[in-house]
């Protein structure tokens, strides 16, 4: 999953930002509230993690914004405003979620895997279409109960057609959701990492919908 990280203390980003490449998420990182609306409006993501206080455009701005332009991305404010005020009015904006910094990144990465599972209208936390399963917090997967050790860009490849069953992703979209900007895109890389799942799952887990792209099947 790509997700975009807004916030300007350096120290936080950096550590924020190389805990969520580590949990294999893809990010991007912009450190003021105007390139982060900038970039909303030409990339698609799974997740943001917004700071409130920002440069140029205050991190609620940014918020309010989003939501006018019916952009419903899950967005979980990440800030040091603590007053109750300052979270009602942010939820009440639009955010998913609201974490009071100092805060420990394990429970940045829950809060963020309940929104998605929320977004994606799924109550527990296995990603499953009855015979493919994918546990996002231990990062474990398993085929007809029998558990399968993937590299961390096939678990993100995998990931990203786990969330929405059914659905059908180009390349240029599986590209999206497992690079970031400062990640080089390697050639055939789509093509090459489903070959190399098919061969550890199944030939029948990832179909190909010719001339559009790939999807793992609803539940069964």
């Amino acid at each position: 999953m790509r997700v975009l990280l807004v916030e300007d203390d350096r120290m936080i980003g950096e550590a924020v930002d190389q805990a969520l490449k580590e949990a294999t998420y893809a990010v991007d990182w912009v450190r003021d509230g105007q390139t982060a609306l900038n970039t909303l409006e030409t990339q698609d993501y799974g997740l943001v993690l917004l700071d409130l206080g920002l440069p140029k455009k205050d991190g609620l701005e940014v918020l309010q914004s989003m939501r006018l332009r019916k952009n419903n991305v899950p967005v979980i404010i990440i800030t040091a405003r603590d007053a109750l005020e300052e979270r009602v009015r942010g939820l009440d904006a639009g955010a998913d979620d609201y974490l009071l910094k100092p805060f420990e990144m394990a429970e940045v990465l829950a809060r963020m895997r309940a929104v998605v599972r929320r977004k994606g209208g799924i109550a527990g936390p296995t990603l499953t279409n009855g015979v493919l399963s994918l546990d996002p917090v231990t990062r474990e997967v398993s085929f007809n109960g029998e558990p399968k050790q993937l590299s961390a860009r096939e678990y993100s490849l995998l990931h990203a057609l786990m969330v929405r069953p059914g659905a059908i992703l180009s390349r240029a979209e599986l590209e999206d959701r497992i690079y970031g900007w400062n990640e080089e895109v390697e050639s055939n890389v789509v093509e090459f990492l489903i070959h190399a799942l098919r061969k550890k799952l199944s030939a029948e887990a990832i179909k190909n919908v010719r001339g559009v792209g790939w999807m793992v099947s609803r539940e069964k």
